[in-house]
């Protein structure tokens, strides 16, 4: 029997708010003084009562406006009862029947063969994050400490309906909805700071079947990576299982990155009962109001300040400057880089360029391999690089009027990337524009030829590799800035002789 798995992700964003959700502590994910950003609100001391922090529920709104999500009018706080030692109220203040978003979707625009495909959206609803659990020893006994920073920072969960189907479509959608967290401004999603987390819901049936089989859920994954490969296991898993004729227990399973397997945490025969009710120390949100000045936000505002969306800025990007998918992709994931890019085109509206296709292509193509490749190998931030897109772009007017050689652009790329510096005094400094008077290159042809009996002798034997050797022999002596098409000829007309 065939089976297809059924999946979905929650996934927790902390936001990035200046404060934490119900109280004045400052949200700083980076302190790292354990327990420097608390007060008795984030702790849940009797008597005090929390605030609610407008910046947060924007943040939520201007993502339920991106995906296309329907926001109610009303809204509401919920109390969610249950007992952990990184929970300092005893509760979390959280969103039950009535989330700030419900709906919308996101496609897989990061994909390169199903980039229309949407992953619809249940709901996304804001809450309280939690403190942090570290454990270790002290003076040689095993403790658990608590560092209550992280408590009661602005926490949004969304949560899809089941329709991924895969781990590289959960893979997919983690990546792309952190390119648009980013994108808005909400939040640096960053997985490894915990600031962006995972869980999936997977089950599996027989293909063709409507009924749900049993679910398995697994908890905290930090890393897109690692979503992927969970799910990956999981299907293997379920289906050894199934195919057995055996039942597959429903429980709460962790992922094991090293081992690369999934493990139990805990069996869940049913639901837990969480206890939800109104939250009584917060009132009723007002959001919007059709009319004028009714409700805490102006949605019609909110949509204004939308920035172009990811998916948006990729179809635009192979359509504009006709680069392939997998660089429009990596240019929608790195802002900076992006910004770069334009900007670079944008400096050759100054220059006489009859083929701006040509130098927007060889933008590309240099920003790509050899940019970020000296950024890699140098092991550099893209703050640290000294290349400005005006310097870029001088280079690239040199390549597009064939005034050097790529050999000579590659060199002096590595140094304005290093160091900094105008690529035209650089080209003048060294002599490096193109080289191509006869009389200048026939001396150094003659020299080679002669110091290289082989690769005449090679020539003559029918091996035309044996020019290309002399080619770069010449182009070593001129440093690079001999034309190496003027070269081939001279040389073959010289071996002629």
């Amino acid at each position: 029997m065939e089976f297809e798995p059924v999946i979905g992700l929650e996934v927790h964003v902390e936001l990035k708010t200046q404060t934490k959700m119900f109280c004045r502590c400052l949200n700083n994910s980076l302190e790292t003084i354990p327990n420097k950003n608390i007060c008795e609100v984030c702790l849940g001391y009797p008597g005090v009562l929390p605030t609610i922090n407008k910046k947060a529920i924007e943040g939520v709104l201007m993502v339920g406006l991106a995906l296309n999500g329907k926001i109610p009018e009303y809204s509401k706080f919920d109390r969610k009862n249950y007992f952990y030692p990184d929970l300092p109220k005893g509760y979390q203040i959280s969103q039950y029947d009535m989330p700030f978003i419900k709906g919308g979707a996101l496609p897989l625009f990061l994909s390169s063969d199903q980039e229309e495909k949407k992953v619809t959206i249940m709901r996304i609803h804001l809450e309280e994050d939690t403190g942090k659990l570290i454990h270790g020893l002290v003076q040689e006994k095993a403790v658990s400490l608590i560092d209550f920073n992280r408590a009661g920072v602005p926490l949004m969960e969304l949560v899809t309906e089941p329709v991924i189907s895969s781990g590289k479509e959960a893979r997919l959608f983690s990546q792309g909805l952190q390119v648009l967290l980013r994108a808005l401004e909400v939040s640096e999603a960053d997985m490894e700071k915990g600031q962006m987390r995972c869980e999936v819901n997977i089950s599996l049936r027989p293909r063709g079947e409507k009924n749900f089989g049993t679910k398995v859920e697994i908890k905290n994954l930090n890393s897109f990576r690692a979503v992927e490969k969970s799910i990956d296991f999981e299907i293997k898993r379920q289906t050894g299982i199934l195919s057995k004729g055996e039942k597959v227990v429903q429980e709460t399973r962790g992922w094991d990155d090293a081992k690369e397997i999934t493990f139990s945490q805990r069996i869940k025969e049913e639901a837990e009962d969480y206890r939800y009710f109104p939250e009584p120390d917060l009132p009723p949100i007002h959001l919007y109001s059709e009319e004028e000045g009714g409700g805490l936000f102006d949605l019609e505002e909110l949509k204004k300040r939308l920035p172009e969306l990811p998916w948006e800025k990729k179809k635009r990007l192979i359509k504009e400057y006709k680069i392939p998918s997998e660089g429009a992709n990596l240019l929608v994931q790195e802002e900076k880089i992006l910004k770069f890019f334009e900007e670079t085109i944008s400096c050759f509206e100054a220059f006489d360029l009859n083929a701006k296709e040509k130098a927007v292509s060889l933008t590309y193509n240099y920003l790509i391999s050899d940019i970020l490749g000296i950024k890699e190998k140098e092991g550099f931030l893209w703050e640290n690089l000294k290349i400005t897109p005006l310097y870029f772009s001088r280079l690239i007017n040199y390549l597009v009027q064939d005034k050097i050689s790529s050999r000579a652009a590659k060199d002096i790329l590595l140094e304005i990337v290093k160091n900094g510096g105008d690529p035209e005094r650089i080209i003048k400094e060294r002599n490096l524009e193109k080289v191509s008077d006869q009389s200048v290159l026939l001396p150094m042809i003659e020299e080679v030829v002669k110091n290289n009996p082989k690769a005449l002798g090679d020539y003559k034997k029918g091996k035309a590799g044996a020019i290309q050797f002399l080619v770069g022999q010449v182009m070593g002596k001129t440093r690079g800035a001999a034309d190496p098409k003027v070269l081939e000829e001279i040389i073959k007309n010289k071996l002629k002789d």
